[in-house]
């Protein structure tokens, strides 16, 4: 590559950032870093009605928990700042003049209500409206107006958009690295709004404008903006700027769990699974959204699910680091199909970098919600329980639910599970057995598991006579790691006290039918 990299995500504040921007950010970062390039972070804001209070606070935020980090921004400046386009205005006013001067757009006056009217004659004969080359003559603008009246309109306020002039029946051909050359007939264009009479541009016009003045070399975006990038081929050539055009990159969407349609908030709500980065409560309905850090992904296990879905690294690895993504990442290698939304691999992916969290740091996590349940227990202790439990969860939220039986005496156990897998003897022989733990000297788990063993050779018990009444008692569920060291963990005490409560709640519970 000539010059230096330079690319850009733009996101527009009109709400939470979706998984699939987060997608885009993060392949513009890990194509400029692979390349020693440079990101940006721009905010498109020009549509002013449908801004949202809180949400470029919201998009800096997630993507910094993410991990994707720019070089210049909205947030942080840069010597091509500002970097907000509703603080660039004045910068727009003169390319516009420029191509109304030149022909390459013009004025358009129509009201609202005079285009429905047209919308609805072209229904009546059963035709699709289109401002375009084949319409436009017939509409109130400048084509059909004088120059007199034209100033005079603007002279008095007249509210006008200003229209991109398409040319007729010219292909254009978009360079795509993704989908390589799509091309396009111009009579299947409309003419774009490109400004607006209240001194604003479209999103058309300020992005060509602003990654020119930008210097981008490569627009990195999503496969939503592939019917656009005609119009913005035609833009760089009505500007002369053809020859330092950036290169497109158009990525695939990311689909529903289904495969049918693009992922959706609702999506995530009928499944439950978050398709937010943050959690994100609505300024207006105070709806509050799920977001992947508050349901306990860590930041990297996310950033590793989302740069494969749509990208393939051409070999069976599947967990990366950061500098290992930027390493290997390739546009060549992003699918053109859409990445069906897989949630059950993304807690995979969460577990995998759970398991490969220190000691210390899990200790410290499970800590703390001990301390929130007022459960006090020796270090030591924890860390023993921690790595008896970590190969069987995906968030460290789920630590409780895997190890609460170590640090509280069960007041309830599996009624279900007894009736289903205990006998009228079970209460006796868990009787017998307590009077045979009572023995045991060295209380350690390869101990404890010989004299278990020894005690069901001994009275000639299968293992489901004694082992499943023991787990039921101990842990109240017929769950939980290696039951000799539960037992060791818990202590020879505990144990026999859990064991006698459990013996007599059995004998109530079968009693009763």
């Amino acid at each position: 590559m000539d010059k230096k990299v330079r690319v850009r995500f733009a996101p527009s504040p009109t709400g939470p950032l979706h998984i699939g921007g987060v997608r885009t950010a993060l392949y513009n970062f890990l194509f400029a870093k692979k390349h020693g390039g440079q990101m940006i972070l721009r905010i498109e804001d020009t549509d002013r009605t449908r801004l949202v209070e809180g949400a470029e606070e919201y998009i800096v935020k997630s993507l910094a928990w993410a991990g994707i980090q720019f070089d210049e921004g909205v947030h942080i400046g840069g010597p091509f700042a500002p970097y907000k386009q509703s603080e660039r205005t004045s910068i727009y006013n003169k390319y516009i003049g420029h191509l109304i001067k030149n022909n390459y757009a013009y004025y358009a006056f129509d009201t609202p209500e005079e285009l429905e009217t047209v919308r609805k004659e072209f229904q009546s004969r059963k035709l699709n409206f289109q401002y375009d080359s084949s319409t436009r003559k017939s509409l109130k603008n400048s084509f059909t107006l004088t120059s007199e009246e034209i100033n005079a309109l603007l002279k008095s306020g007249c509210p006008y958009v200003v229209r991109f002039s398409i040319p007729e029946n010219e292909v254009v051909v978009v360079h795509d690295l993704i989908r390589g050359e799509v091309s396009i007939n111009t009579s299947q264009l409309d003419d774009k709004v490109l400004f607006k009479s209240d001194g604003l541009p479209t999103y058309h016009l300020a992005n060509v404008i602003d990654d020119h003045l930008m210097e981008i070399t490569h627009v990195i975006r999503g496969e939503e903006w592939l019917p656009s990038a005609p119009l913005h081929v035609l833009l760089y050539r009505s500007f002369g700027w053809e020859s330092t055009m950036p290169v497109f990159a158009h990525l695939p969407l990311l689909l529903k769990p289904e495969g049918n349609g693009k992922l959706s908030k609702r999506d995530g709500d009928r499944l439950g699974f978050p398709v937010f980065p943050m959690q994100w409560t609505d300024p207006i309905t105070k709806e509050i959204s799920s977001g992947y850090k508050e349901s306990g992904y860590f930041p990297d296990a996310f950033i590793n699910m989302l740069a494969l879905l749509g990208w393939n690294p051409g070999t069976e690895q599947e967990i990366f680091s950061m500098d290992e993504l930027i390493h290997t990442f390739s546009i060549e290698r992003i699918n053109k199909a859409g990445a069906k939304f897989d949630p059950e691999k993304a807690k995979w992916f969460n577990q995998q970098y759970l398991r490969k969290k220190d000691t210390e740091f899990l200790v410290n996590a499970f800590n703390e919600i001990l301390k929130e349940k007022n459960i006090v227990a020796d270090i030591e202790r924890v860390g023993a329980v921690v790595g008896l439990i970590k190969e069987r969860v995906s968030f460290v939220k789920d630590m409780w639910e895997e190890a609460y039986f170590f640090f509280l005496r069960l007041d309830a156990i599996d009624e279900q599970a007894i009736k289903k897998r205990c006998k009228e003897n079970t209460s006796e022989i868990l009787k017998k057995l307590n009077v045979f733990i009572e023995l045991i000297e060295s209380w350690e788990s390869e101990t404890i598991n010989k004299s278990i063993h020894d005690f069901m050779e001994l009275n000639a018990y299968n293992a489901g006579q004694v082992m499943v009444p023991l787990r039921l008692s101990l842990v109240g569920a017929l769950k939980g790691p290696d039951i000799f060291d539960i037992m060791f963990l818990i202590g020879k005490e505990e144990c026999m006290e859990r064991i006698e409560i459990s013996r007599k709640l059995i004998i109530t519970i079968l009693s009763a039918g």
